[in-house]
């Protein structure tokens, strides 16, 4: 059994978050299946011995169940002194854009996505367009901070990296969004992230456990 397992599904950027870490710093790991379409998540067992939180990613290492991306990433980068902030002044940047994904970024991006293709029927128009115009105005804050830089910090690939671009490998017809043609500077940094060794799209990288359907 690898060390790491980290309990998730295909579709869940944020799992692929971490997977994308355990995957480009060379980690023992393998991803175990939830049955998220089921309502696995929402079980009170699961809930009681892999996450009370009832989400995913989980991260299980030596008897340990950890959860939010977030959390799990900057403990990753820490316990294994791969892609985290360099000095204090990262430190605080890093910090403060992992909360602007999870709050802006991601926090707009994932809901959109679900509403844009994964509801049982189509969202109504005045809720689709008010999670589009958060989604924009997130994204056009990354686009114009990418505009001069390789990645989110700097010259070099770190957490933050691996935590916005989480959502950003699934296709047009998913999201609802050609970033190529509306954000060029996400677009061109997401493909410098896929460049990186390790890279894998989520679901080849994670592809296990039950997603919700695609609404066709």
């Amino acid at each position: 059994m690898a060390r790491y397992r980290l309990h998730c599904v295909g579709a869940s950027g944020n799992s692929f978050k971490v997977a994308l870490f355990l995957n480009c710093a060379g980690l023992d790991w393998e991803p175990v299946g939830v049955d998220f379409a089921g309502g696995q998540t929402r079980d009170s067992a699961w809930r009681a011995v892999t996450n009370a939180m009832g989400e995913v990613p989980v991260l299980e290492v030596d008897g340990r169940r950890m959860s939010q991306s977030g959390a799990i990433l900057a403990w990753l980068a820490e316990t294994h002194g791969a892609f985290g902030p360099a000095g204090a002044e990262e430190t605080f940047e890093t910090m403060r854009w992992l909360l602007f994904d999870n709050h802006k970024f991601t926090g707009s991006f994932a809901p959109h996505r679900i509403l844009q293709s994964m509801t049982p029927e189509p969202a109504h128009p005045a809720v689709l367009a008010y999670m589009r115009a958060r989604v924009e105005s997130a994204f056009s804050i990354v686009d114009r901070h990418l505009a001069d830089r390789r990645f989110m910090l700097g010259d070099r690939p770190t957490i933050v990296d691996f935590s916005l671009v989480g959502y950003l490998y699934y296709p047009t017809e998913e999201t609802g969004f050609d970033l190529a043609a509306v954000f060029p500077a996400i677009d061109a940094w997401r493909q410098r992230v896929a460049a990186l060794p390790g890279w894998k799209p989520p679901y080849e990288m994670m592809p296990v456990g039950n997603s919700l359907p695609v609404r066709r």
